[in-house]
């Protein structure tokens, strides 16, 4: 797996997500691109997509969702997620800090 779709700073991960709403399971899939690609349940209207994005990734990093902000993209596929201190990574995504 390509490492563009990520980087480090500090103690805290930046993913470059490409999001994809109203999908029949939440799953991380790939690259799309250089994105990391997320497939998630709900639709993309009212902030729902991005609510359950934060929960996701909070859950499959090991953090609170506290811990996860989209810091750009909000109303777009195309994100940048911060997660801070991730306590564990994905089997599905190869990172290394």
């Amino acid at each position: 797996m390509s490492k563009t779709f990520f980087h480090w700073q500090g103690d805290t991960l930046i993913l470059f997500c490409h999001v994809q709403p109203g999908a029949s399971k939440n799953e991380l899939t790939g690259l799309h691109g250089e994105r990391l690609k997320i497939r998630l349940q709900a639709p993309a209207t009212e902030g729902k997509a991005n609510k359950q994005l934060t929960k996701y990734l909070a859950t499959r990093f090991g953090v609170s969702a506290q811990a996860v902000e989209i810091s750009s993209g909000t109303s777009s596929r195309q994100k940048t997620v911060r997660i801070h201190q991730p306590q564990k990574i994905p089997d599905e995504v190869d990172i290394e800090p």
